[in-house]
């Protein structure tokens, strides 16, 4: 069974950082893109940034500059997202997701308060 599990969410205040991971079982991420995305309280799931199968990536306009998608070289089977310079509007659970498939983990809360 293919499962992603999301870690590395927490409460920060502005202007912090934290590092996201997703982690697979029953699967290797390099046969696949990978995305992260997130949904705050009262609004749609919306992608933050996803990273393809040539190791291409692409960002959401309000988090150009500030998040960096990447895969962990070592392993297989685990992403990443830096997130830098967290700003409020960030707050919101979230989600890794294989491209192309119906797998997804089962989030992350991230909350930047002051």
């Amino acid at each position: 069974q293919v499962q992603l599990a999301e870690s590395g969410g927490g409460s920060v205040q502005p202007g912090g950082s934290l590092r996201l991971s997703c982690a697979a079982s029953g699967i290797m991420f390099s046969p696949y893109g990978l995305g992260w995305y997130r949904q705050a309280p009262g609004k749609q799931r919306e992608v933050v940034a996803r990273i393809f199968i040539n190791g291409s990536t692409k960002y959401a306009d309000p988090v150009k500059g500030r998040f960096t998608i990447s895969r962990d070289n070592a392993a297989n089977d685990r992403e990443h997202l830096q997130m830098n310079n967290l700003k409020p509007e960030d707050t919101a659970v979230y989600y890794c997701h294989l491209l192309g498939t119906l797998v997804w983990g089962q989030g992350t809360q991230v909350t930047v308060s002051s």
